[in-house]
C-alpha cells in the first residue's frame, strides 16, 4: 500500500521507520507538511488495536496545543483525516458477534476524536481486512487498486466526503464514494 501511495502523483508518503529511526521526530518540519496538505492519512497495520509505536509518539510531539488544537490552534481546522489500515483478522471478527467484540471503526475511535480535537473532518478507515492471507487469496491487488482509486479521487476532490464520513469502513468497492468526473 505504501508503495501505491508513493505513485499517486499529489501525495506525500512518509515512511516514519525510515525518516525518524532514532525516534527523534522534527516537530518544526512535520507541522509545516502537515499545514501544506489538506489530507492526513495515518496508513498503518492495526496493532494492538491502534497504531505502531512511532505513530503515537508523533501525535503526542506534533499534535500540539497551539498547533492543532486550544484557543489559537487552528492549523488542522476543516482538513480531511483517516486512517488507512490492515488487519490481521477478517472483517467478521469486527462485530459485535465477532472475535473482537466491536466494529472497527470503534475500535479506531481515539484516532475519530483527535481529528474531532483538532476540528478535522475524520472519514471512514480504508481497510484491508486478513491482511496476511490477501496475496494467496487473490485480494492484495485488487485492493491495492481501490486504494490508487481513493488516493487519486481525494487528490482530484472527487471523493464524496459526506457520504466517506458517514460509513463504517471502506474497502475495495468505492463506487458509492468516488463521484463521476463531469462530463462522464
Amino acid at each position: 500500500m505504501f508503495e501505491t501511495a508513493q505513485a499517486v502523483q499529489g501525495v506525500t508518503a512518509v515512511d516514519l521507520y525510515a525518516r525518524y529511526p532514532d525516534f527523534n521526530i522534527d516537530v518544526d518540519a512535520e507541522q509545516a507538511q502537515l499545514v501544506e496538505h489538506d489530507v492526513i492519512i495515518f496508513q498503518h497495520p492495526l496493532y494492538w488495536y491502534s497504531a505502531p509505536s512511532i505513530m503515537k509518539e508523533w501525535q503526542d510531539l506534533v499534535l500540539e496545543y497551539g498547533f492543532a488544537y486550544g484557543q489559537h490552534g487552528h492549523e488542522l481546522d476543516d482538513k480531511v483525516f483517516m486512517n488507512a489500515v490492515t488487519t490481521g483478522a477478517k472483517h467478521a471478527a469486527y462485530s459485535e458477534e465477532g472475535m473482537n467484540h466491536a466494529d472497527l471503526r470503534s475500535l479506531l475511535a481515539p484516532f475519530e476524536k483527535t481529528a474531532d480535537l483538532c476540528r478535522m473532518k475524520y472519514l471512514a478507515p480504508f481497510v484491508l481486512f486478513g491482511a496476511g492471507r490477501a496475496v494467496e487469496e487473490g485480494r492484495l491487488d485488487v485492493h491495492r487498486n481501490a486504494y490508487d482509486d481513493l488516493l487519486k479521487a481525494l487528490v482530484a476532490g472527487r471523493l464524496d466526503l459526506e457520504q466517506a464520513a458517514r460509513t463504517d469502513v471502506m474497502t475495495d468497492v468505492l463506487d458509492d464514494f468516488i463521484l463521476k468526473a463531469e462530463g462522464v
